[in-house]
């Protein structure tokens, strides 16, 4: 393999069988002229994508790793796995389906190399993902402007080109959420954008449910921002100050315009439905928090390889 690497692709795959072949091969095709390299990660898929990965390191022995991990990990946790294997001064990170042309990854490397940014994300012009998805991104923008201190003319996707100060910090992290663009907000505002095509898939369904989605919001704000506890804490301020008020008013009618008038049980029951479900919503917050400092301190991985098929060498 050659020693000095230019830029390298990390490429997490999910039950990417039938479409990574296609990737790798259009990365050879269009990359010639440079020293690259291709980080595969197979993120415990269903599929044969370990067989197609393994082919694909096989074939091309000087410029393909495959790195195997354990289980299923999630994207992030498989991208982390490939930043800590990728060495190229320049780090680009697409998807396995074919919806991030690596030609379009030249764009966004003359972009960072001649404009000299930490990163450089790529912001679609017409997105192809599904409505969930699309769903999904929209709120997490929304929510990243606020809990993230993310610029509001920033797009988060995942195809963009890192420097190499900038994987040496992301790669520090030894949490066990983590969260790509929530560690590189954290380390740098040194961060460009350019518009790039996104193509429909190749494979028919996306590996992102509502719950992973979920849990990806998760790792985003519960992990890199306090801003939740901060609204747990207002929440029951504004909540005290209420039961206060009402209580007040509930004495003066009593006292002054009905004193006749009987405070009804439903009334009651329902207010203490109401404070106990603001209760139950701080104390969850607290506890989240609580258990991801558990699992952070107990040493959960952030990813367990298996196994590493690199250069020709077989397997570390």
């Amino acid at each position: 393999m050659v020693d000095e690497i230019e830029l390298s692709f990390v490429i997490p795959v999910y039950n990417g069988a039938s479409s990574v072949g296609a990737v790798v091969e259009d990365i050879h095709d269009r990359f010639g002229d440079l020293a690259f390299e291709v980080v595969l990660v197979n993120d415990g898929s269903r599929d044969d994508s370990e067989k197609a990965c393994l082919a694909l390191a096989r074939e091309h022995p000087d410029t393909v790793t495959f790195v195997h991990l354990a289980r299923n990990f999630g994207e992030h946790g498989a991208i982390l796995a490939g930043l800590h294997h990728a060495v190229g001064a320049y780090v680009a990170l697409l998807d396995d389906d074919g919806q991030n042309p690596p030609g379009e990854v030249r764009r966004l490397y003359d972009e960072i190399v001649s404009g000299g940014q930490d990163v450089v994300y790529g912001r679609y012009r017409v997105k192809h993902h599904s409505r969930l998805r699309n769903w999904g991104s929209a709120l997490n923008d929304r929510l990243a402007n606020w809990m993230l201190d993310k610029p509001r003319d920033l797009y988060l996707s995942s195809f963009k080109v890192l420097n190499r100060f900038l994987v040496t910090e992301v790669t520090r992290y030894t949490g066990a959420f983590p969260y790509i663009d929530g560690l590189i907000l954290r380390s740098t505002r040194n961060i460009g954008q350019i518009d790039v095509e996104h193509r429909p898939r190749d494979q028919a369904q996306s590996g992102y449910t509502l719950r992973k989605l979920f849990l990806l919001w998760l790792n985003a704000f519960l992990n890199f921002s306090i801003t939740p506890l901060r609204v747990s804490a207002l929440l029951g301020t504004v909540s005290s100050i209420m039961s206060l008020f009402l209580l007040a008013l509930i004495v003066f009618d009593k006292l002054y315009i009905n004193p006749g008038l009987t405070i009804g049980i439903p009334t009651v029951l329902l207010t203490i439905v109401f404070f106990a479900g603001v209760q139950l919503v701080i104390l969850g917050t607290l506890g989240e928090y609580l258990g991801r400092l558990f699992l952070d301190h107990s040493k959960s991985p952030q990813f367990v390889v298996r196994y590493i098929e690199r250069g020709g060498r077989g397997r570390d």
